[in-house]
């Protein structure tokens, strides 16, 4: 029956299909791993071939600070809103377009509710009973989005506090410092805010 129903689709209808089912599956490994304190939702950092370092999260810091929309999680949340409402809709709603237009509007609504669901989550942990001025200088951690050079702007860190994994906005005075690069809590700014070095950077 299976067979049958997936042969009955358009190629369009199975390349949605497909899209979706991996979104679903990568969103739910995502929010496991995030609620036991692992990060599945690196961004999208790849050497393409020839030493070209294809980065999503600085595009997002050239557009300025508090502007990081351009997240591999985030680009799963819309493919998952998207994908589902398309599917779901699309023998109640006749107009391609219209449904394309709602499809759209829903997955960018479920970026936005999620995004706002970590920044509340993360303002929980922040606001519970660590004094970060006292706790975070000195833990390591790594970028979890790109953070400028030279306090150009703000990008985001994860670090270690008390055996928990917590994220912090944060800026550094050395050069760029991309996702996934080891660091190390020099200074805390504010209590959400931290200054960070390079790890190796670090070792003589």
């Amino acid at each position: 029956m299976i067979a049958e129903w997936w042969t009955s689709l358009s190629v369009i209808m199975k390349v949605l299909w497909g899209i979706t089912l991996a979104a679903s599956l990568i969103f739910v490994i995502q929010t496991v791993m995030t609620f036991i304190g692992a990060d599945a939702g690196g961004d999208f950092d790849a050497d393409a071939g020839g030493g070209l370092d294809v980065n999503m999260d600085d595009a997002a810091s050239a557009m300025g600070t508090g502007m990081n929309l351009l997240t591999f999680r985030n680009l799963i949340n819309f493919l998952l809103g998207f994908g589902w409402t398309f599917i779901l809709l699309q023998k109640s709603i006749s107009s391609t377009g219209v449904l394309l237009v709602i499809s759209v509007l829903v997955g960018l609504a479920l970026v936005a509710i999620v995004m706002y669901m970590f920044k509340w989550l993360s303002g929980m942990q922040q606001s519970g009973t660590i004094d970060v001025y006292k706790a975070a200088v000195g833990c390591q951690g790594k970028v979890y989005l790109t953070i400028p050079g030279e306090r150009a702007g703000e990008g985001k860190v994860q670090i270690t506090i008390n055996n928990a994994v917590r994220e912090y906005a944060a800026l550094t005075d050395s050069d760029t410092l991309k996702t996934g690069t080891p660091i190390k809590v020099v200074e805390v700014l504010s209590p959400s805010t931290l200054l960070v070095e390079e790890l190796n950077s670090l070792i003589v």
